[in-house]
């Protein structure tokens, strides 16, 4: 269990939300300089798995690293996922082909997954039930600043220095997290010898990792009906089954059955699953349709999705305050209150809305996601003790990720199909000018295609696209509000009473 003295605890806060930051800003810092690295390194055709493999490589290490956190403690995984995150970011700025480049964000996706499973974990062990709310604001907080920064620091670094300097950038930052880290996380770690679960972290790896190969490939580099896809998807349920045959064999699993056999951890995860929908549904649609349709500059589209990152470190701070008056799962529940009004919003919106409303309906899904996430974590965290904090924390990470990749193939089928039936059938008097592909769609609104009509035709299949997306978001929000309704209690057991029941279960 964790040592480390009160006075020491805000500096290990600022070393969790500096290791934090590494993996918030890496996504928009690279995506935003991605121009200047294909036109380096070439393999434009590649440039999907420079985020894919990282997401990949980081989502199906976090249960692994979880379970590794309770049998060693959370400082050596977390100084292993910081130094290996490192090394990956310094390989990658001396990337010389896209090949290698790839090779080395998968690196870092190994690194970023030691970092998402323990941060809340050690944040967890240092803070108290009433305390882990305005915590967790403070690490949300981390994600609205890099919202903010990194894609400024991704462009400055792309036209006025070198691509190189986006994974530069991390190495100061992760020393001086490191230095803290190393310096003042004490923890009481009982050592013994352990059973490592080899078979167990294999299986985990392989069923996580086929699935969310198959969500995040499904539909662009195979169609989802197809031999490739079948064969993944099929390779990944072979997995789980022999992951659950050999997990209740195994003297120290690797993913404790009762992680799912409970009725509590196992509704959590699926509401989890589902909010993480939200979060990528509203992140990767609403800048393009602020751009596309409502007319919006870059800036300004990235102001109205950075809404959501400024309300959700708030609600999450606040989430304290309703959770110790009215319980972990009413406070999931008033947050899914707040993202169905966000739904609500947005699917009243249409190509002449005021800009305003799509505020609105950003900063409402913000205070939804920060009242359901921290509520969650929090409250799980409150029923286990410090031997089965790391694996039940790694749970709800994975979950959020798994649901995240779910999100992203869901509502980007859902885009294609509604674009592609848009493109097939035009009226008859721009047959021939309006474009076929779904590619072609964007780049026509960007530059202004020469022909209004086309480019009024063109706004209203971005619309139509946009706006069953937002209506995935409201069923979405439905969902994760019938799921803790249905499987998650009213009242969380504590850690004391709660303690025999894990140990006879696990």
């Amino acid at each position: 269990m964790s040592s480390t003295p009160r006075d020491h605890r805000s500096r290990v806060l600022v070393a969790l939300m500096l290791t934090m930051a590494l993996v918030a800003m890496d996504t928009t810092i690279v995506a935003t300089a991605i121009p200047q690295v294909v036109g380096d390194l070439g393999g434009f055709a590649l440039i999907g798995w420079v985020f894919s493999i990282y997401l990949l490589a980081q989502t199906v290490t976090i249960p692994v690293y979880g379970k590794l956190a309770d049998l060693y403690g959370r400082k050596p995984v977390l100084v292993f996922g910081v130094v290996v995150f490192l090394v990956g970011s310094a390989l990658s700025a001396s990337a010389w082909s896209m090949v290698t480049l790839i090779a080395f964000r998968a690196l870092q996706g190994l690194g970023a997954g030691s970092i998402g499973a323990t941060v809340n974990t050690v944040a967890g062990d240092l803070y108290d039930v009433a305390e882990r709310g305005r915590i967790q604001g403070w690490l949300s907080s981390v994600w609205g600043i890099s919202a903010v920064v990194a894609p400024a620091l991704g462009g400055l670094f792309a036209q006025y220095a070198s691509w190189r300097w986006i994974f530069l950038v991390n190495l100061p930052l992760g020393a001086l997290a490191l230095v803290l880290i190393v310096r003042d996380l004490h923890e009481r770690v009982e050592r013994r010898t352990h059973r490592i679960d080899y078979a167990g972290a294999f299986l985990v790896l392989a069923s996580a990792g086929l699935l969310i190969l198959g969500l995040l490939q499904g539909g662009t580099a195979w169609a989802w009906v197809s031999v490739p896809s079948i064969a993944v998807f099929a390779g990944a349920v072979l997995a789980l089954i022999a992951l659950v045959v050999v997990e209740q064999r195994a003297a120290e699993p690797m993913m404790p059955p009762w992680l799912w056999r409970q009725r509590l951890t196992a509704g959590t995860y699926a509401a989890t699953i589902v909010a993480g929908l939200l979060v990528i549904g509203l992140s990767t649609f609403l800048p393009t349709w602020g751009q596309g349709v409502l007319r919006l500059g870059p800036v300004a589209a990235g102001f109205v999705l950075g809404t959501m990152s400024l309300t959700w470190p708030v609600a999450s701070a606040f989430s304290s305050r309703l959770y110790l008056s009215i319980g972990f799962r009413d406070t999931a529940l008033v947050g899914t209150g707040f993202a169905i009004a966000a739904g609500v919003v947005f699917t009243l919106t249409t190509a002449d809305s005021s800009v305003w409303q799509a505020v609105l309906g950003s900063a409402l899904m913000g205070a939804g996601l920060g009242l359901i996430t921290t509520s969650l974590i929090v409250g799980l965290q409150s029923t286990v003790g410090w031997s089965q904090r790391g694996v039940i924390t790694g749970g709800v990470m994975f979950s959020r990720y798994l649901g995240q990749s779910l999100g992203a193939a869901i509502f980007g089928a859902i885009t294609n199909v509604v674009l592609l039936r848009w493109l097939s059938s035009p009226p008859a008097d721009l047959q021939g000018q309006v474009p076929s592909q779904v590619d072609a769609i964007s780049s026509s609104l960007v530059t202004a295609h020469p022909v209004p009509a086309v480019e009024a035709y063109l706004r209203d299949a971005l619309q139509a696209s946009t706006h069953a997306v937002f209506v995935g978001l409201l069923i979405a929000a439905v969902l994760t509000a019938v799921l803790l309704l249905a499987f998650v209690p009213r009242k969380f057991p504590s850690y004391d009473q709660d303690q025999t029941l894990v140990d006879e279960t696990a």
